[in-house]
Formats: C-alpha cells, structure tokens, sequence
C-alpha cells in the first residue's frame, strides 16, 4: 500500500480542490480562495489528510514550473504599450519602492539582519498574478483601464522575479566573497542563456517542427513538457531557480510559430497544477503557527497592505489616473504574489532567512491573498460612497481632475460617450463618420493626449463622478453611452448622469442579468451586451453560410429576439 500513497495524495489533494473550489464559488468568491483554505484543512498542520511533505513540495514546484512556462508563453509587450508608461516605469518604481520600504519596515519592526531584511523587501515586491486575473475576470474587468494597468504591472513584476530569483545566491555569500558570488551568477546565467538561445535558434523549431507533423497530438505535449522539465533540471545544475529555466523555454517558444499551439495543449495541464500548487501552498500554513504569533503575522500583513497600497496608489496618481481608479488598482495589488514562495524557499535554503521568517512570509502571503477580494469589494464600496451625490445635490467628496479652460467650456454635443476602449472608440468613429456631433469622456491620459492631437471633443476625468458629468453638457445632450466593462462604473454613472438629466436617454453597457435588472429600474431601457450581440451575429452568419436567404434570414432573427427578453444574461459570474 505504501508505494501507492502519492497517488491517493493527489487524488486527495484533487478532490479537496474540487470541494474548496464549489464552495468559493457558490460563495461567489475566487475559487483560489477556495484552494488555499482546503489546502489549510487537509495538509499536515490542518486535520493531517495528506501529511507528505515532499510531495506538497514537488507538487508546487510542478506547478511554478508550468506558471513560468506559460508566463512566458503569454507574455505580452503589447499590453505594457496600450497603457503607456505607467505600465513600464509605474511597474519598476512600484517593485523598487516597496523594496525599498520593506527592508526599512522589516529592519526597524522586525529587527531583522541588513540581508533578511532586504529578502523581506524583496520577498514581498511582488503581487500575485493568478489571484489578481481571477478576480478581474470574475468582475467582467480585464478591459477595464484599471484592469489593463494591473496586468501591466504584473507583467513587469514577474520578469522582476525572474531577475530576483538569479541573485538570490548573492544573498547567501559572506561579505568577502559577495563580488565574486555575484559574478559567478551572472556567468552562469549568461551561459545558460547563451545556450537556450542558441538550441532556440536552431534545435527547437527543427524539433517542434518534426513532433508537430507527426499524428499523435499528445507527443508535441509531451515535447513541450520535456522542454519545461529539461530547462528547469538544467538551471538546477547551474545553480538557479528551476522556474527561471521553465520561464526561458516559454520565451522561446513564444518567438516560434508554434506558440499558440504550445500555449493551448499545456494551459489544461498548468491549470491542474497550477490548483495544486495553490492547495500546497494552504497546506505550508500551520494555523497553530499563526495563533501562537498572531500579534507578528497580524503586524506583517498590515505592513504589506500598508506599503503596498501606499506605494501602488501614489504611483498610478503620480502618472495622473484618477483616484477611483488608483484605489482599485491599489487594493488588488496589495497581496504577496505565489511566487515568493519560491523566492522565500530559496532563501531558507541558503540560510538567508530563518525557518520562522519562512513560515512568516507563507501566513502573510495566504492572509494577503485571502483578503484580496475583500479589499477589492471595499475599494468599491467605498468608491461608490466617494462618488455619490445627495439628494439635496451638493457633493460629498470630489475626486475630479483639474480641467483646462478649453474642457469648461465644451461645445454641446448630441451624444456623450463614456469611455475610449475598442467599444467607445468604433462607436465614436462611426458617430463621427455620420457627422453627428459627440463628446468623450475617458480617464485615461494617454488617449486624451491622443484625441487632443486630433482636435476631437473630449474631457479628461471619470465620467461616474458627478462634477466630471456635469461639465460635459448632459442637459443639451439627446443620449449618453456608458461602454465601461466596470458594472459600478456604468451603474453610478447611469445614476449621476439621471440626477442632471432625468430625461436623457442612455444606451449602456452590461454582462449580467443582476445589472441589466438594476439599470432597468432605474429606467434605462437601452443595455446592450456584447457578448449577447455577438451570439445573434454567429446565428446570423451560420444561417447565411448554410444558405439561407437574406429575408429569411431576417425573418428568422426578427422571431429570435422577439422570443427572447431585450437583453439576456447568464446569471453566472463569467464576466
């Protein structure tokens, strides 16, 4: 029976995910949560289900592989130039400021040596991707300009960990020997890399190549596995972090053309692991650790929400986004990332951090993570509260940008449109090409620089705040279009905007039935689901592609939407 035990380990760890992940979900939570707390429950400081060590180890380190990997399978420059320099330079002065502040914090609460306390800072430089995408796509926010900054971010904090996790031996080395430790790194580093190009170049799209053609799909899986587990085994030899060398691979792959298929055969494989990882992970969590130290675990948490909140918040309002905006990027970045486990591992390993700063940095990383939604939920909350207007029409609290001469007085305008993404934009192009006069609203900087360039009608401000709203001329205005992807945005603009104009007509944009049925009582009548739009447009295509008649066509569709309410949603949480 013995020699059985991994298995019904993970079979255990599997179905325990399973169990966790239902109930966070019903809870309408993240269903990493879910993970994390079932993790605490079966693993060997919980009630002892599965007591392996070695295998919760082996399991997370599988699973940081495969992150790595597809991190940079999917890496994407792009997405840091769509929001400009604070996707860049907010990223790397958001990584060094909390550094910075974490080594002081850590030294002077903590009393901890120069070099602990500057892993400390290192340690909690870093936010975690997996949580934060969670939580965006269950909030329908991954368009959003909030959203699009913090994958940003996050994209620049995860090759800083790639960075962190090639010094980490510096920090082992005595004084003496530093220069050296640190040269030795860097060397093996540089060779590592010189020969993963070189076989990238090379090796690697005359191999995929070869497996690709041959029928079996589960062989070029198993090519890409190989690859994953090859270069993480080869970075151990070096002395680097295995999931640096995972990480390289997916570069790799990602300049060949056979990215995309790489990304979709390993993504259910990563997805499976990446739920152990995160089971093992609440499994490192010994409850009775954190009883006995809660007064220290309790002070880390709030020093990593403290610095990270600060420092994120500043940073975003520094580049000139505004407050509603920095506060929800600012509460979903305010956790440890899953990847400091490896960095905090590594250090103990070589001694730099003691096995209680190992159990520490692991209770501060799953409080920081479990309270991430619940930071999130309260940024709106108190948002919404911020961004109210009383019945007698004074306002309570502005947060509303300074706004030039030539934005005070903007020329009336038929039709305002709130928000400049891939919806507002086409909407506004096709406004304009029919000559009918319109004026945007966007919070973002970098494209009001842009349609200022152009001489086009806008304001720089977030068209939920009622001062931003009442400068853009909604009593002259026949119509207001709400195309933000934020359902507290569209709801609290669509209230502001009725509390100018009780009588203007608005065409908003939602995902779920839950505010389609709030906008509805609130007397819109026009929602508009994109989602919802585009399956009529698939029926409307497949109809004309077996070879129905356009009159038919038409027919059919009139008789579809005629049988179905104005707008229907899926009442899950699928944004």
């Amino acid at each position: 029976m013995t020699g059985f035990d991994p298995i019904v380990n993970i079979a255990i760890v599997l179905a325990a995910a399973l169990v966790g992940g239902m109930i966070a979900h019903r809870l309408r939570q993240p269903v990493i949560l879910g993970y994390l707390l079932v993790g605490v429950a079966v693993g060997p400081h919980g009630f002892g289900v599965v007591g392996d060590p070695e295998l919760i180890e082996t399991l997370a380190t599988i699973g940081v592989a495969l992150l790595m990997l597809t991190i940079g399978l999917e890496m994407s420059f792009s997405q840091l130039r769509q929001v400009g320099k604070v996707g860049i330079w907010g990223g790397i002065a958001h990584i060094l400021a909390i550094f910075v502040l974490g080594l002081v914090a850590s030294k002077l609460l903590f009393h901890l040596s120069l070099a602990e306390a500057a892993f400390f800072g290192l340690l909690i430089s870093s936010s975690s991707t997996m949580v934060c995408l969670k939580i965006l796509m269950e909030r329908g926010e991954l368009d959003s300009v909030h959203g699009r900054i913090m994958i940003a971010i996050q994209i620049v904090q995860d090759l800083g960990i790639v960075l962190m996790m090639v010094v980490v031996p510096v920090f082992g080395a005595s004084p003496e020997g530093l220069l050296s430790t640190f040269a030795i790194a860097v060397g093996k580093t540089v060779l590592f890399l010189g020969v993963a190009i070189a076989l990238g170049l090379w090796v690697l799209p005359w191999l995929l190549g070869t497996v690709a053609g041959v029928r079996p799909r589960e062989l070029f899986l198993l090519t890409v596995l190989i690859l994953c587990f090859g270069a993480a085994f080869a970075t151990y030899i070096f002395g680097l972090s295995v999931a640096f060398g995972a990480f390289i691979v997916g570069l790799l792959l990602r300049e060949s053309r056979f990215t995309h298929q790489a990304l979709a055969e390993i993504t259910p494989l990563r997805d499976v692991f990446a739920t152990l990882f995160f089971v093992s992970l609440g499994m490192l969590l010994s409850p009775q650790f954190v009883v006995e130290n809660w007064p220290v675990v309790v002070l880390v948490v709030a020093v990593v929400i403290v610095i990270k909140f600060g420092v994120c918040f500043g940073i975003v309002r520094l580049f000139g986004y505004s407050g509603r905006i920095a506060l929800l990027i600012s509460a979903g970045l305010a956790q440890i990332g899953e990847l400091s486990f490896i960095l905090a591992l590594a250090g103990m390993n070589l001694g730099v951090i003691s096995a209680f700063m190992y159990s520490l940095v692991i209770a501060g990383t799953v409080v920081t993570m479990l309270l991430t939604p619940l930071l999130m939920g309260l940024a709106s909350v108190v948002y919404s509260r911020v961004a109210r207007v009383p019945a007698g029409g004074v306002l309570v609290i502005e947060d509303a940008p300074l706004l030039s001469e030539a934005e005070l007085h903007q020329p009336s305008s038929e039709v305002v449109i709130c928000g400049y993404g891939r919806v507002g934009r086409n909407i506004a192009q096709s406004l304009n090409g029919l000559r009918i006069p319109c004026l945007v609203i966007e919070m973002d900087p970098d494209i009001v620089s842009e349609l200022n360039g152009k001489g086009e009608n806008c304001i720089y401000g977030d068209a939920s705040n009622a001062h931003v709203l009442s400068l853009a001329g909604l009593d002259k205005a026949k119509a207001l279009v709400v195309t933000y992807p934020d359902p507290l945005v569209v709801v609290t603009t669509v209230k502001n905007a009725l509390r100018i104009n009780p009588k203007l007509q608005i065409v908003a944009r939602v995902h779920r039935r839950r505010e389609s049925e709030l906008l509805e009582s609130l007397g819109v009548s026009e929602l508009v689901s994109p989602e919802y739009e585009a399956s009529f447009e698939f029926v409307r295509r497949t109809l004309a592609s077996v070879g129905w008649s356009r009159a038919r066509i038409r027919q059919a569709m009139s008789k579809l939407r005629y049988d179905e309410e104005i707008v229907e949603f899926s009442s899950g949480d699928e944004g």
